[in-house]
């Protein structure tokens, strides 16, 4: 296999920390997103999207989104299962996993890349430039809230996302909860169950990958 990562990017360490959880260790690009170089012609050449994480599976497959990424390898490397192992856990974790890219990861990239300078002509990931536009970034900070007062409640009553076991719901929450501290919106006190859950996460191995 071959992974193409940014060290600094929320959507690869998804990727990273499910590979880190499946004890995989497989032959690393980093490409810095801060530095454009997932636009260059030799990236482009691997995702023409000029999106990350990428993984090449051992059959020369290109996998560009997380959730296909986390099939292949929960498919292949079975231990220890972060996608359920019955029907109804699988669909309960991929569930939240939906929920928290739909409501926790659309929300912190509205606020981020609608009003970081640093994003100019970069409101939307991928080839294309797109102008920021203010208003999303003030309706993306009302819907971050409003997913840390939801996980707040799920954690409340759940051990962890999905049920008792770390999933990779879990692993989606956690990267999303912990990049929103760039938006200066990161897990505080105030949310006491989704801290506990939080720092459980972050004692973890694979978050430090």
């Amino acid at each position: 296999m071959i992974f193409y990562d940014c060290s600094t990017a929320p959507s690869p360490r998804r990727a990273r920390m499910f590979l880190a959880e499946k004890r995989l260790t497989p032959e690393t690009h980093d490409i810095s997103i801060a530095k454009g170089e997932q636009l260059g012609e030799a990236f482009r050449a691997v995702n023409p999207r000029a999106t990350l994480p990428v993984l090449i599976t051992d059959a020369g497959t290109t996998l560009t989104e997380n959730l296909a990424i986390a099939m292949y390898l929960e498919d292949t490397h079975p231990e220890p299962p972060l996608i359920g192992t019955t029907p109804d856990e699988r669909a309960e974790i991929l569930q939240w996993n939906a929920i928290c890219e739909s409501q926790g990861a659309a929300a912190v990239a509205e606020v981020l890349r609608n009003s970081n300078p640093h994003m100019k002509n970069r409101a939307i990931p991928g080839p294309a430039n797109f102008e920021q536009i203010p208003e999303l970034a003030e309706r993306g900070r009302v819907r971050v809230g409003l997913f840390k007062d939801m996980l707040e409640q799920r954690l409340a009553v759940s051990a962890y996302l999905a049920g008792d076991a770390f999933t990779f719901a879990d692993i989606s929450a956690f990267v999303f909860s912990d990049f929103a501290r760039v938006i200066k919106m990161g897990v505080t006190d105030e949310t006491p169950n989704l801290m506990r859950w939080y720092e459980a996460i972050k004692a973890r191995p694979s978050a430090r990958v």
